[in-house]
């Protein structure tokens, strides 16, 4: 599964390409309409994308570039729960206040973030559910809120590179590390200047089951999304 344009994982070796499950696209478009954000999501031969213009902060309010990343506790919620039931618990969390350096993230995205105006920084998280499957969530806070829809229709183009590398988990908390080869999915969301990018792997690393996997990380990616939305064009 690995290829030229892998991410270094933590441990220096290539991230493996995430797997784009099939038939999501449409569920998380009516989810994306309902609650004013964007996700992708799609398979390495069947790729779908929806998107919604972001919106430009009131006049008198203070410039985007000029607004910091909002707080990491407001960013990533100690737990986000899932209408069914399931409880997502944030495991180590981190913030880097600027963009992330020459191969932290993948080609493209690293790409488009040069083309406009840069980040205000980045944030990352681990989550785990009830069965110890994973979950890193990476955010962009962008200087410009209309770069958002825009780097999210490009990451769409290529659905099945590698954008952020798998969050590895410390050291006493119950979760040991995967082999680098271990399967996983990706799915973007967006709202305002902010960036959402989630990857998900089961908690044995297994190649399986996609489509599951996929809809395991959908709700702690929303949650986390709606968590950001009052902060994102206003902190």
């Amino acid at each position: 599964m690995n290829s030229s344009n892998d991410l270094p994982g933590q441990d220096g070796r290539p991230e493996p390409r995430p797997v784009w499950p099939r038939n999501l696209a449409l569920s998380l478009a009516a989810a994306a309409a309902a609650y004013g954000v964007m996700t992708t999501v799609g398979s390495s031969d069947e790729g779908s994308s929806g998107h919604r213009a972001a919106s430009a902060p009131p006049a008198t309010a203070v410039p985007a570039a000029d607004r910091p990343a909002a707080p990491l506790d407001q960013v990533f919620p100690a737990e986000v729960k899932a209408a069914d039931g399931t409880v997502y618990t944030r495991v180590s969390a981190r913030t880097q206040l600027s963009c992330p350096p020459e191969g932290a993230v993948g080609p493209r995205l690293a790409g488009l973030l040069k083309q406009g105006k840069g980040c205000a920084g980045e944030q990352t998280a681990l989550y785990r559910d009830g069965h110890d499957n994973r979950f890193s969530l990476a955010v962009f806070t962008l200087r410009d809120p209309r770069d958002t829809a825009k780097v999210l229709i490009e990451l769409a183009q290529a659905a099945g590179d590698p954008q952020v590398p798998a969050q590895t988990p410390p050291i006493g908390r119950g979760l040991p590390a995967l082999p680098a080869d271990s399967g996983r999915v990706q799915s973007f969301a967006g709202v305002d200047r902010v960036l959402v990018v989630g990857l998900g792997q089961w908690s044995d690393g297994r190649k399986a089951d996609y489509q599951k996997l996929a809809d395991r990380l959908q709700p702690v990616l929303t949650g986390v999304t709606r968590s950001i939305g009052p902060h994102a064009g206003g902190v």
